[in-house]
């Protein structure tokens, strides 16, 4: 598997592979080209460029004695932002998931450029968004393939220790890695040979020539070192990707929540304020109105986004978003479904069959509505039958209010439980899952101000918002607590 920053050289390092492979020689008119960059560039612009499996079928010929399969993955840290990130994580969790899919690996590798002697706070991102997709025990596979390489020590090597990335390490201290110069592989060979005939050894020709013999030498490592790592299964690192899907899923729910909760809380205090305010003009006449601020839900498109959805038809929510499973046949794979084929999110907590994908997610929107006392105490009259006073009235709301919070608190739970787990599998933490780390990338991007640094940084304070949802979760903190005593 092949990881790395955009612009680290991933492509034209998996060209340099296939044409190590097919043997081609520098002297040779011909080079093969696996990726197409023009076309990735393209695409980057036009649609959302994949996680993309290249599978290599042994022929007699090859360089090395086996089939190969490289899984090319999108850069991380683009300009597209971290939603995008985390579309590329989600992909390689469906890739791992899907019964034709990815079941075992044998090395991760980082590409990472040689000259980077420290790594910006968006660089120390990248790396560790890739390592908190895997489970400990794919550490002792994680290699480090140096672009860009001289034929001096790579600054890199020491940025990479300095970060922590947990991988192996050669006897001098550094991490095991392969350095490659893959600029001479579509060079013009044909100059450098006439050159060379006329004894002007020193040019560039002769560079790129020493360019590639370096990169055949390093290709020739690599491939024997890869025999001899250890194939690790995906068992764990599917088990972390899982956890770690349901416990973002879990954030997202718990803090449309917390709104509602809120919001309900300040229904409440409206409404109970109004109820006394105008407690003489009511006993006369049960049809006074007064206006009450609501959160009411409402269904805003999706269609043309190239998303998948899971919502409930019981209780009008949006499980999952963005949900990997088109097909309603199969939602009961949807992470928002527990093991016994229940819903964990919505309300109701239904059957995974009455849950759809559909061109529609459902929100929340703050609105002004005419309540009258009559309707309010016909609404909590259809349960008891009996008639019911405005003391009685207010009980009733806050009971609606509590049945939120009891919500809020289960879905608090069930993210400190992915939690825990979490850090007995995960080979690193989530990086966006602690806040010092989020100000961290917010004060790098504004310190590197490259473009569409302030849509980045926007991206960052909401997922801020959701590390202090963690951090709660993690605390056994009630979210709603301070609010209570409004009531």
């Amino acid at each position: 598997m092949v990881l790395g920053a955009t612009g680290a050289g991933k492509s034209t390092l998996i060209n340099g592979m296939i044409n190590y492979i097919l043997g081609v020689k520098w002297e040779d008119s011909y080079r093969f080209k696996l990726v197409d960059e023009d076309q990735l560039k393209s695409q980057a612009e036009s649609q959302t460029s994949e996680v993309t499996v290249y599978k290599i079928n042994y022929e007699k010929g090859f360089e090395i004695d086996c089939s190969l399969t490289i899984v090319d993955t999108p850069g991380f840290g683009d300009t597209r932002g971290i939603e995008r990130d985390l579309m590329i994580t989600e992909q390689i969790r469906n890739l791992f998931s899907a019964d034709c899919g990815v079941t075992e690996i044998d090395a991760v590798c980082f590409v990472a450029q040689a000259a980077l002697a420290r790594l910006t706070p968006s660089q120390k991102y990248v790396f560790d968004s890739i390592l908190s997709i895997f489970g400990k025990d794919v550490a002792e596979n994680i290699r480090v393939l140096v672009t860009f390489a001289d034929g001096q020590q790579p600054p890199v090597l020491e940025a990479i220790n300095a970060s922590g990335v947990p991988c192996p390490k050669t006897k001098g201290g550094l991490p095991v890695h392969f350095k490659f110069n893959n600029s001479a592989l579509f060079a013009d060979n044909k100059s450098s040979a006439a050159d060379s005939m006329s004894g002007d050894d020193e040019d560039e020709g002769g560079f790129d020539q020493m360019f590639w013999n370096m990169g055949t030498k390093s290709m020739k490592r690599f491939f024997v070192a890869l025999n001899m790592i250890e194939t690790k299964s995906l068992t764990l690192t599917k088990e972390v990707l899982r956890e770690r899907n349901q416990l973002e899923n879990s954030v997202e729910n718990v803090q449309k929540q917390v709104k509602v909760g809120l919001a309900k809380l300040e229904e409440i205090k409206e409404t109970t304020g109004k109820l006394k305010e105008h407690e003489g003009e009511i006993s006369r006449n049960e049809n006074f109105e007064f206006d009450v601020n609501i959160k009411k839900p409402v269904q805003i498109d999706i269609s043309g986004t190239g998303t998948y959805i899971t919502n409930c038809q019981q209780c009008h929510v949006t499980c999952h978003y963005p949900c990997g499973i088109p097909n309603d046949a199969n939602k009961a794979g949807c992470c928002a479904m527990g093991s016994n084929g229940y819903c964990t999110e919505c309300p109701n907590k239904c059957h995974w069959s009455v849950h759809h994908n559909q061109k529609y997610k459902w929100e929340y929107k703050d609105v002004k509505e005419k309540r009258t006392v009559q309707e309010l105490k016909e609404k909590y009259q259809k349960a008891t039958k009996a008639k019911i006073t405005v003391e009685e009235l207010v009980n009733e709301l806050k009971a609606d209010y509590d049945r939120v919070q009891a919500e809020v608190v289960k879905l608090m739970e069930r993210s400190s439980q992915c939690l825990n787990r979490l850090k007995e599998i995960a080979l690193k933490p989530d990086p966006l899952s602690t806040t010092d780390y989020i100000d961290m990338l917010i004060d790098g991007e504004k310190a590197e101000a490259k473009p569409g640094w302030k849509e980045r940084v926007e991206s960052l304070m909401n997922m801020r918002h959701k590390a202090e949802l963690l951090a709660k979760a993690a605390r056994g903190e009630k979210l709603l607590h301070r609010q209570e005593s409004q009531i």
